[in-house]
Order: structure tokens, then C-alpha cells, then sequence
């Protein structure tokens, strides 16, 4: 049997791949709907107020990006198609993604749902060099799927994100590790992981626009300007450093529902209610993949694009819509001035845990609990909206079935929030919170339990 040390030996130098599903929601859409095949596809953006999720090719080709306003697009783009967003089909087609790449090595770790970093490092006997295992799958997802993938190889994850970027659409590109300079100095220093718009523009000023030219400045030098941590950041990225190994699985660090409405609003019933359907979602959400949290977050944006973040730490983890809809109404009415005017609203479940690790104090919460757990199973078999509670009912389908909800701009079904400031807010709450289930007391007490 070979050593450790052997097998170490034999590890190749380029060994980590970042696979990235080219245009993904706009070609999942095509593979819906063959018809869609060569014409500009927006999915996204289908009222005024949303933003472009992604964008086929041919309608990036007329100026569209993700993220621009639905309205910009549109007229860049009139002739295009624009699709809402249907994340079940998406997380169906990530799956199969996933299966693919597990074929191939069990050091996986997704990015999201249409890209992943891996090592084959250990896989060469069976599939060959890492180049090649690069062109199986990329033959494997276009068989798999019916369209293309990027595929960066690299001696690291950060030089194989950058290689994956820059063989976009359809491409494959390896970087040896006899020649990361060659590929790294002619870049823009914006191509640094971590080097955002302030950043780039303070180098600007120094005089340094790409890698070569950051690479040349020492460390010291920059941190007089950036500061220690992020000059040291830089500087190894500008020299190809990159030590992280390939995690196979990471805990998501929260989970999280916004959305972005055709029209401002301003009662506070309707936002309420907004505010109950996200957190409904959130908590089936939890309870889906088998996580509790600790936390929970508001995110409101006003009409004049101001986002307000508030946050709670609750006593005990909770994977009940009824509970996070408790604290983000309260959070909501805490907030400073009055007839707001919201164009978006989101509420998020962060410090997860797996889920049972904790005894349910209260009776009464393990009712709730059964009275969502039903609403899960009606929903599974009947479909989104078969199951509501009562003060969703009446609100002209916004809350009905369907795999997409209107305007969202942004579902984040598993979202690891890297890096992302919260501000908190613990100011009490002036008023009761409407009582969101009164048809779930009556479905228990037809059971013959007693929800009180």
C-alpha cells in the first residue's frame, strides 16, 4: 500500500476546479421551453420594480446584466421575454448539477445553486489529469442539462474563480502553476477577491490599476491607506496565495425571503401581512432543511431606496413562521417614523442550528409546530397556497400557488451572508400583533386538541 507521503506525492499541481452553469436560471427556462431557444431571456424583473435574476446570452448581448433595474432592461431590451423566477425548477436542475459533480469526487463545495468549487486532486486514477476531468463534466452537464458550463483549473480556488470567469460562456481555461503570474498580472486589480469599488478606486489613485503593479507594492505600503488586514489580503491574492481547502459541506449561515413590490406600500395591515407571508416562507424554509434559528432580521427598503436592518437574538431557537413573525412585526413597528413608504421587504432566520437539538419549552409552541407542520404537508401535495393562515386569504393571489411570486428580486434559499453588517434594534412594540391563525385554532380544536 502506498504511504501518505506517496500519494501526497502524486497529487497534481493544478487540482481544483470552479464549475460555473453558464446563464443558469435564463437556460433553465429554455430547457422549459424549448421555443425560447436563440431569443433574448430575462428571468426577473416582470414588474416595474424588480431587478434581472439572469439573462440569456442574446440578451446580454443588447446590454442586460443581472441585477439592473426591470425597467432599464426593458428598454435595452424591449423585444425580450421576461420569465419570473421558478426556484423548485432551479433547485431541481442544481441537483442533478450536484450529481454530476459528485460522480467525480466527494470534496464538492457549491457556491449556490449553479456553481461549485472541487478538488480531484485524489480522483486522477480514475478519470485522468484535472484538465480532463474538467472536459468530462463539462460533456457530462451539456448531455445532463442540454446547456454549456465554464470551467476554471487552477493550483487554488481563487485562481480557479478567475479562470471560470474568464472562459465564459462555454469555455474551459487552466492556469499551471508554472505560470500564475503569467495569468494573473495582466488582470485589473478589481479582479481581486475583496478589492470592491472604494478599493479600486483608492489604488487608482496610487497609481495601480493591475495585479503586476499591486504585486510590486509591499504590503506595508498598502496598509497605510487599506490597512493591515485587507493590504495583507491583497497582496497574497496578487501573488496567486490562496490556502483555503475544499469544504464538502458548510452549514448555511441563515435563510431568507425578500421581496420587491410593483407598487410602494404603505398601510400597515398590507405590510404586516408581507411580513407574515415572508416569515411563513422562512419557516417552512427551516423546517424543510432541518434548522432552527437564533436570530431574526428585517430588512426594509423605503421609497427612496434607505434600507433599514433590524435584528433580534430570540431565547430559544424556533424553526415556527409564527415565532419570526412575532419578532420582525415587532422590529417593523419599532422602526423610526411613521407612513412609510416600502418598496421592499425581507425578513431572515440567521444563527441556524440542526433542528431538535433543543427540548420545546412551552406546550403550546409544539402546537403551533403541528399546525405548520400540517400547512407543510397540504403544500407539498396541493401546491404553494393550498394552506394559509387566515389574514393571507383575500389579498388578490399575491399569496396563492404558484412557484414564483410576483416581483421577488432576490429568494435566498440557503444564504451564507458572508461578511454582511447588521444593525440591531430591541425597541418594544406599542401594539399587540394581529393574530395570524385563527382557522389553525379551529382545525385543532376539530381535532379534538386545544390551541390555547
Amino acid at each position: 500500500m502506498p504511504s501518505a507521503r506517496q500519494g501526497e506525492a502524486a497529487r497534481p499541481p493544478e487540482p481544483i476546479l470552479h464549475v460555473d452553469l453558464d446563464a443558469f436560471y435564463a437556460n433553465v427556462e429554455v430547457q422549459k421551453d424549448p421555443s425560447l431557444a436563440g431569443k433574448p431571456v430575462i428571468v426577473g424583473g416582470t414588474g416595474n420594480r424588480g431587478v434581472v435574476a439572469s439573462a440569456s446570452y442574446e440578451a446580454r448581448a443588447l446590454g442586460v446584466t443581472s441585477a439592473m433595474p426591470a425597467v432599464r432592461a426593458r428598454r435595452l431590451a424591449p423585444q425580450a421575454v421576461f420569465l419570473p423566477s421558478d426556484f423548485e425548477a432551479y433547485r431541481a436542475y442544481s441537483t442533478r448539477f450536484r450529481e454530476i459533480l459528485l460522480s467525480y469526487t466527494p470534496l464538492v463545495e457549491p457556491l449556490a445553486l449553479d456553481e461549485a468549487f472541487l478538488d480531484v486532486g485524489g480522483a486522477t486514477r480514475l478519470f485522468g489529469r484535472p484538465r480532463r476531468v474538467a472536459e468530462r463534466i463539462r460533456a457530462d452537464v451539456l448531455a445532463e442539462l442540454g446547456f454549456s458550463c465554464s470551467v476554471g483549473v487552477a493550483p487554488n480556488k481563487f485562481l480557479a474563480k478567475l479562470a471560470s470567469a474568464r472562459a465564459k460562456p462555454d469555455g474551459l481555461i487552466v492556469v499551471p502553476s508554472t505560470d500564475v503570474r503569467g495569468f494573473l498580472d495582466p488582470l485589473p486589480v478589481g479582479a481581486l477577491w475583496g478589492a470592491g469599488e472604494k478599493t479600486v478606486e483608492i489604488l487608482h489613485r496610487l497609481g495601480i490599476r493591475t495585479v503586476a503593479e499591486l504585486s510590486a507594492v509591499p504590503a506595508s505600503v498598502l496598509a497605510r491607506v487599506l490597512g493591515e488586514a485587507q493590504s495583507q489580503h491583497l497582496s497574497a491574492l496578487s501573488r496567486g496565495e490562496d490556502h483555503r481547502d475544499v469544504v464538502s459541506y458548510e452549514a448555511p449561515k441563515s435563510i431568507s425571503h425578500e421581496e420587491t413590490f410593483d407598487r410602494d406600500l404603505d398601510d400597515d395591515g398590507e405590510i404586516l401581512r408581507e411580513i407574515l407571508d415572508l416569515s411563513r416562507r422562512v419557516g417552512a424554509r427551516l423546517r424543510e432543511d432541518g434548522y432552527e434559528a437564533r436570530t431574526v432580521v428585517l430588512k426594509v427598503r423605503l421609497a427612496n431606496f434607505t434600507t433599514l436592518t433590524r435584528s433580534r437574538t430570540l431565547p430559544s431557537p424556533t424553526d415556527l413562521g409564527s415565532d419570526l413573525y412575532h419578532v420582525a412585526s415587532e422590529l417593523y413597528r419599532a422602526l423610526p417614523g411613521a407612513r412609510r413608504r416600502i418598496r421592499l421587504l425581507g425578513v431572515q432566520a440567521a444563527g441556524l442550528q440542526g433542528s431538535g437539538s433543543h427540548q420545546m419549552a412551552l406546550l403550546a409552541s409544539g402546537k403551533w409546530g403541528d399546525v405548520e407542520r400540517a400547512m407543510d404537508r397540504a403544500e407539498r401535495r396541493f401546491g404553494r397556497g393550498a394552506a394559509l393562515p387566515a389574514t393571507l386569504l383575500g389579498t388578490g393571489g399575491r399569496h396563492g400557488p404558484g412557484p414564483a411570486r410576483g416581483n421577488t428580486s432576490r429568494d435566498d434559499m440557503q444564504d451564507r451572508d458572508r461578511g454582511t453588517r447588521r444593525t440591531s434594534s430591541e425597541g418594544p412594540s406599542k401594539t399587540t400583533p394581529a393574530d395570524p391563525a385563527p382557522n389553525a385554532r379551529k382545525a385543532l380544536k376539530s381535532q379534538g386538541q386545544d390551541p390555547s
